[in-house]
């Protein structure tokens, strides 16, 4: 709790100060300092201020100013040992309590995209958070708690960003965190073979006062290329320690954190506030603006007075917008005379004035403290890069990737895919054998073994498509597909950034919508949004997987290339009509950062793959199940009509009849009877489950939508699997496994599955599933209404349901058309 919260009478003890600057020295000076009893005197009649005692004296603070005082109360040390209750708590047991609770430390990871900050967060953490290699991969705060010598760390992994400007939603993300929740120390991760860009975001840091601790990562790659840096002095200088670390191997994490402690706990001498200078013009003119601020006690008490002064002077939207209410207006009013000045002065805006003064402040540090190996030797990227990125092998290598890793994901799953089919056979022949029959053990069996098991078995084939995705954001190679893709993603109206998100698609599209935070154009990024579903997710691989196995089983990894391929040639298409008649056309600069290539460890790689693996398996025991167990009961119930009398009426004539006549047959007549019997009792069978299910619940249903899809070759099964797709589109294998029952001979469901699907068969015969068919809903599974969580997506990154009801209708609509028309055309060209 902080010192605001307690009411008139009650004690406390100092915990810690938050704040920064001179703002945090003066609450300091007053006497609030850690350790020290506080006692609430009373409020001022407004409420406003509060008069405390502390040290023997009485103070009065601003309630905004107490807010940063953080204190534990006598009623919270009881609650933290209960065996107080009831009973007096002592000074000595509330200071040993403010003193446990003082050693839990608040820590926040800032840097750059691909400075490696959210590695050193999981070598910290352990968390399962994953590691791309360009920007734009930590989008929400990842927070992780571990200890040390002690001590409670609480990290929390911020978005990567270049600055603490307004351009992005991640800037602005970061210094809200940072200026709102007050971390004790910011722990500013920097790429060390990238100095001059990294420490950009340093100096702004710097500004806003924050105790800061550098961890120079990737510090062997500094060492390795022959180059010098003398970061003790460079600490020194800017009043911030440096602790060399490699966040991939997990060195010098320990002493990252001992550093923070020490710093916390005031035993580095290293640490101090510095202040850039940005020459005497500039500076005369943030002193008069802080004066302003200065005045203001609320504002001085969240954020650092010069901070904001410098922000005002670049005009940032945020701040601005912020300023805007009256009681301010004498400070906006001191920024534009300042700002007329100094572009008088300079001839250029203020906010180029200050980034040039803040880069040449880096270039003068890193002067005295950096040396580069004067042997240039061609880097290792470059040499990869020349091949990669060449103008005419740059695509024939993104293609071989892009196929390659269809076409393991399809042959090198085929085995444990079979290996999980077998062993769920193994327990629904278990289930069937032992357990009493009945409509329990239909539903374990039919059901839930049926409609989980039948999706389940595509886990290898997930992870494996994971795998190479993560491998190639991991290298660094997929910020390069994004810069080969540039001129062909202009073409359609957008830039090589977009492709980021569209790729991440493959996987799934929540967090590639997500992704597209990045893109900084509003009509680009929900144009990128808009064309996402267009990527074939993870989710549809197993409804892609069994109609390919069933009439494309010689070229597999081709069709399922193909049909990745056509997912992105329609986005193609829709994003140019979009362009031309939604969206007012604007031409964004292509600006992205090549990283380095970089191998990664096979155990960051296995741990991303299997952290999307774990989230595939929730599903199975989630929506999957529940979607199964419905389906199921509607495909069940009703058990019983007078149709169904009469053919077990008939059945049990038929096989009455045939074994008289067997007992009176010749062993060369009995072969013959037998056979006859087996088929026309197989037939009624086959009739009678037929029967069955048009006549239960989900029949019934699909019986109703039948005459609309009927023209796109679709039967009433195919239409019910393609509305529980709604849910998640492994569904839609789910609810064709409950609906093509297993058969109890069967040792191999999703084979079985597969078979069902080529022989089913109309009331006239002919077949329901035939190769043009199979294309025709193989095109509606990947056009159509993407799964609820995508729509929640799109729904929370546009917010609006507009553009979410508009994705549904859209999508769903031309994947009928397409459909219709491959369905229709085929069958008149066949």
């Amino acid at each position: 709790m902080n010192l605001a919260e307690l009411t008139t009478g009650q004690e406390g003890v100092i915990v810690k100060v938050r704040g920064h600057g001179a703002f945090r020295k003066r609450i300091i000076e007053m006497g609030f300092v850690k350790g020290k009893k506080v006692e609430v005197i009373k409020n001022a009649p407004l409420k406003d201020p509060i008069e405390y005692k502390v040290m023997d004296y009485k103070i009065s603070l601003r309630r905004n100013e107490a807010r940063m005082v953080e204190v534990i109360s006598k009623e919270m040390a009881n609650s933290f040992e209960p065996q107080f209750f009831n009973t007096n708590v002592t000074d000595e047991i509330l200071t040993k309590k403010a003193t446990e609770k003082r050693k839990t430390i608040n820590i926040a990871l800032v840097g750059n995209p691909n400075c490696g900050k959210t590695t050193i967060f999981n070598q910290a953490s352990g968390a399962n958070e994953h590691v791309g290699n360009y920007g734009g991969v930590t989008i929400d705060v990842k927070t992780g708690i571990f200890f040390h010598n002690g001590y409670t760390l609480k990290v929390s992994d911020l978005p990567g960003t270049y600055s603490l400007s307004a351009y992005s939603p991640e800037e602005v993300y970061v210094r809200e965190h940072i200026s709102q929740e007050v971390p004790d120390i910011i722990i500013n991760v920097i790429d060390a073979s990238n100095l001059e860009r990294n420490l950009y975001l340093t100096t702004q840091l710097i500004d806003m006062d924050v105790p800061t601790i550098i961890a120079l990562n990737m510090y062997d790659d500094l060492q390795r290329r022959g180059n010098k840096l003398d970061y003790r002095h460079l600490g020194k200088m800017l009043g911030i320690p440096f602790v060399p670390t490699i966040g991939s191997k997990g060195v010098g994490i320990n002493e990252l954190f001992q550093k923070v402690v020490d710093v916390y706990e005031a035993k580095n001498d290293t640490i101090r506030h510095t202040k850039i200078n940005y020459g005497a013009p500039i500076e005369k003119g943030l002193e008069t603006i802080e004066k302003e601020i200065a005045q203001h006690s609320e504002l001085s008490s969240k954020i650092s007075p010069r901070f904001l002064s410098i922000k005002l002077l670049e005009k940032d939207n945020v701040f601005l917008e912020e300023l805007a209410a009256p009681q301010y207006s004498s400070i906006l009013a001191e920024t534009q005379k300042q700002s007329r000045k100094l572009e008088k002065i300079y001839q250029e805006d203020t906010e180029t004035i200050i980034t040039d003064a803040r880069y040449g402040f880096i270039a003068g540090a890193l002067k005295e403290t950096y040396r580069e190996n004067p042997q240039q030797r061609r880097r290792k990227t470059d040499l990869i890069d020349s091949v990669l990125t060449h103008k005419l092998f740059g695509f024939p290598f993104f293609f071989f990737f892009i196929w390659l890793m269809f076409q393991a994901t399809f042959r090198l799953g085929e085995y444990p895919m079979n290996w999980i089919e077998s062993g769920v056979s193994l327990i629904s022949g278990w289930a069937s054998s032992t357990l009493p029959s009945g409509p329990f053990v239909d539903l374990i069996v039919d059901g839930i073994l049926g409609g989980v098991g039948g999706v389940i078995v595509f886990l290898p084939n997930i992870l494996i498509l994971f795998f190479f995705i993560s491998f190639m954001e991991d290298t660094g190679y997929m910020a390069r597909a994004a810069f080969i893709m540039d001129r062909i993603m202009h073409k359609i109206g957008l830039h090589g950034q977009s492709f980021i998100p569209l790729i991440m698609g493959f996987g799934c599209n929540v967090p590639a919508i997500m992704a597209t935070r990045t893109i900084k154009d509003p009509n680009n990024r929900i144009l990128t949004i808009l064309i996402n579903p267009f990527m074939s997710c993870s989710a549809r691989l197993p409804v892609y997987i069994i109609f390919i196995s069933a009439f494309f089983s010689e070229h597999p990894g081709t069709v399922l290339f193909l049909l990745y391929g056509t997912g992105i040639t329609l986005a193609v298409i829709i994003a140019r009509l979009f362009k031309r008649f939604l969206f007012k056309k604007s031409d964004t600069p292509f600006v992205m950062e090549l990283p380095p290539y970089r191998l990664p460890t096979l155990k960051s790689t296995l741990r991303h793959m299997w952290s999307k693996g774990r989230q595939y398996l929730k599903k199975m025991g989630g929506v999957i199940m529940v979607a199964s167990i419905i389906i199921w009961f509607l495909g069940y119930y009703p058990r019983q009509d007078e149709a169904a009398v009469a053919l077990n009426k008939n059945k049990a004539e038929i096989e009455q009849k045939y074994n008289a006549l067997i007992n009176a047959s010749n062993a060369e007549e009995k072969i013959i009877l037998e056979q006859e019997k087996e088929k026309k009792i197989g037939e009624i069978t086959h009739l009678q489950e037929q029967l069955r299910q048009q006549n239960s619940y989900i029949g019934q249903l699909g019986q109703k939508i039948e005459p609309a899809i009927r023209p796109l070759g679709f039967d009433w099964k195919m239409g019910v699997s393609l509305l529980s797709g709604i849910a998640a589109k492994e569904v839609v294998v789910s609810t064709m496994a409950v609906l093509y029952q297993a058969d109890e001979t069967s040792t191999n469901e999703n084979q079985q599955l597969i078979e069902q699907i080529k022989n089913d068969t109309y009331t006239d015969g002919t077949p329901v599933f035939t190769p043009l068919t199979a294309i025709s809903f193989l095109i509606f599974t990947l056009v159509y209404f993407p799964c609820v969580a995508v729509v929640a997506a799109i729904r929370k990154e546009t917010g609006s349901w507009k553009w979410a009801l508009f994705t549904i209708f859209y999508t769903t609509g031309l994947a009928y058309l397409l459909s219709l028309l491959v369905y229709q055309v085929g069958q008149w060209w066949i």
